[in-house]
Formats: C-alpha cells, sequence, structure tokens
C-alpha cells in the first residue's frame, strides 16, 4: 500500500475513473446492442445518431479508444443502411 499522500489520492481517483468508465461503457454497449435489435429504418437512424454522438464522447473522454468509436459507428451504420424502408 502507498504511503505518500499523492499516491493515496492518485489510487482514489484511478478507482473513481474506473468505476465510472465501467459504467459509461456499458450503457454503449447495451445501446449498441438495442439498436443492432431494431428492424424499423427509422427509429434505427433516429437512434443511430444518438449512439454515434454516446460513442464519440466515450472517445473524446477515452474511456474506449477513438478507433473502436469510428469502427462501431462505422458496422452500425452499415447495419442500418441495410435495413428495408
Amino acid at each position: 500500500m502507498a504511503n505518500h499522500k499523492s499516491s493515496l489520492k492518485r489510487i482514489r481517483q484511478t478507482e473513481a475513473r474506473r468505476l465510472r468508465n465501467r459504467y459509461y461503457a456499458k450503457t454503449a454497449r447495451n445501446a449498441v446492442r438495442n439498436l443492432r435489435k431494431m428492424t424499423d429504418k427509422a427509429a434505427a437512424a433516429a437512434e443511430l445518431i444518438r449512439v454515434s454522438a454516446m460513442l464519440d464522447r466515450l472517445a473524446s473522454k477515452k474511456a474506449i479508444s477513438k478507433n473502436k468509436a469510428a469502427n462501431l459507428k462505422s458496422k452500425l451504420a452499415i447495419y442500418v443502411n441495410k435495413l428495408a424502408a
């Protein structure tokens, strides 16, 4: 266990960030999963905008990597475009 005050604070900060990132990443995974279940193109297109913004936010806060966000957005856009109107 660390003895320095700064090390103890860093441990507290790291744990808080880890839990926060875990929550947001799980929420994003659920949103992606729900979008992939959609069959209505109009609803899916509206949801895609919301999910894309969520992924961009997570990437900017480094909860997920920017490449992962880009890959997910690309695959979701392809999925939504293939849906029947």
